[in-house]
């Protein structure tokens, strides 16, 4: 790699704590500078615009939290466990993360009316993890391991929802509570409906 392509893959990865942490609007040009280590024209030698920059560093901080996501379930054979250790993820995987928070709850609030092509980077990042859980949720159907009755839309949704909706409140409530009910809760739904054959003459598909 260049030393050109280096020192803008370097300016990314600082840039993106600032963007995670404060968003599009309260990330100051002082605040990137400082970060870097770079005046004004050195990080705008690399990029058009505060936008072009935000949308990169927001792409490098979603890679990594995705990557989190799903790291060591492809070792996994059973495709309900391989979603078990998704939702586990979410929480114990965050060592080496872009502090702040998940880049996609964080950029999806704060992008959501006032800068459309970062709210098209949260929409399509989100469309990426929806659609990798119901590529999961389809191979499981094939091999007999998941209900052939369920929508696998609907199911990767539901993770999806819950997880991020959990994140926010533990947030803002600064506790760990409802992290914990919402995994618990994943966890006891996929045995009980998504399962194939586990308790499914007690509990109904919807």
């Amino acid at each position: 790699m260049r030393k050109g392509e280096q020192t803008r893959q370097e300016i990314i990865r600082k840039a993106a704590r600032i963007f995670n942490r404060k968003g599009y609007e309260g990330a100051a040009l002082s605040d990137l500078m400082q970060a870097t280590g770079l005046e004004k024209g050195g990080i705008y030698r690399h990029f058009d615009s505060k936008e072009q920059l935000a949308a990169e560093a927001f792409d490098y901080a979603w890679n990594l939290a995705l990557d989190a996501r799903f790291e060591g379930t492809q070792a996994i054979s059973n495709t309900v466990d391989r979603l078990k250790q998704i939702v586990r993820n979410f929480w114990e995987r965050r060592a080496g993360l872009v502090p702040g928070g998940c880049p996609l709850l964080n950029t999806a609030i704060d992008s959501d009316d006032g800068n459309p092509r970062l709210r098209e980077k949260a929409r399509r990042a989100l469309d990426s993890w929806l659609d990798r859980l119901q590529s999961i949720i389809e191979e499981g159907q094939r091999r007999g391991e998941i209900r052939s009755d369920i929508d696998s839309s609907e199911v990767a949704t539901l993770i999806v929802s819950t997880l991020e909706g959990s994140l926010m409140v533990s947030r803002l409530q600064r506790k760990d509570d409802p992290r914990d009910w919402a995994s618990r809760y994943l966890e006891e739904y996929l045995e009980a409906k998504v399962r194939t054959g586990r308790a499914t003459t007690r509990v109904k598909a919807r």
